[in-house]
């Protein structure tokens, strides 16, 4: 695989970043020549900008997908919105983000920004303050004991159908994650073991 060229600007302040096929993680203000990659602009924070292996995972499987229509998405723990942010640039729609930090909130929305990228409603709270539901895509890249304490909340603003990618998942709370989402009407698709974490792709039957 060829590195695209990378024209770095006066603020860069980490390394461009591949993932897959099709995406690739830059600092803002950098020119990016290869255009056959989707080009995701992401300011260094405490939130993350897609060097974690849990939100690597989420953006490998994400590329690979498709919908038939622009989904309705979830962003739960969005961050830095870098998961809301590919979503949008793969699929088009809308997505909400969530994040209890103020400070995270402040991150998604200028990374949202640096994206040109207004299809999103950010919000300050735990998932039970949002009144959004119906959603086709559900995003949580959190810790395993809060995917087990929202998973009814969340399995529940889940549309039929829906595709539900949860990651930040250490191995240890792995099995019980997979037998709580699958108590709740979910079917496996993909139980993906990292480093030190996981990955779960499901979907709402």
């Amino acid at each position: 695989m060829t590195t695209p060229a990378l024209t770095p600007g006066p603020h860069t302040d980490f390394t461009p970043l591949l993932i897959g096929e099709s995406l690739i993680i830059v600092p803002p203000d950098t020119a990016v020549s290869d255009h056959n990659r989707r080009t995701i602009f992401m300011a260094r924070g405490a939130f993350g900008s897609g060097d974690h292996e849990t939100t690597r995972s989420c953006l490998e499987i994400m590329e690979n997908w498709s919908f038939s229509r622009p989904p309705k998405i979830l962003d739960l723990g969005s961050g830095t919105a870098i998961l809301s942010i590919a979503a949008l640039k793969l699929f088009s729609g809308h997505a909400w983000c969530v994040d209890v930090a103020e400070s995270a909130v402040a991150s998604a929305r200028h990374n949202c920004n640096l994206n040109q990228i207004n299809s999103v409603t950010h919000h300050c709270g735990t998932l039970d303050t949002l009144t959004e539901s119906d959603f086709d895509l559900i995003l949580a890249n959190i810790y395993g004991d809060i995917l087990l304490d929202v998973a009814e909340d969340l399995i529940n603003r889940a549309a039929a159908g829906a595709i539900i990618l949860l990651s930040g998942i250490l191995w240890q709370y792995n099995f019980d994650i997979r037998e709580r989402y699958q108590s709740l009407g979910c079917t496996l698709v993909k139980n993906r073991l990292l480093e030190e974490f996981s990955t779960l792709l499901l979907r709402k039957t």
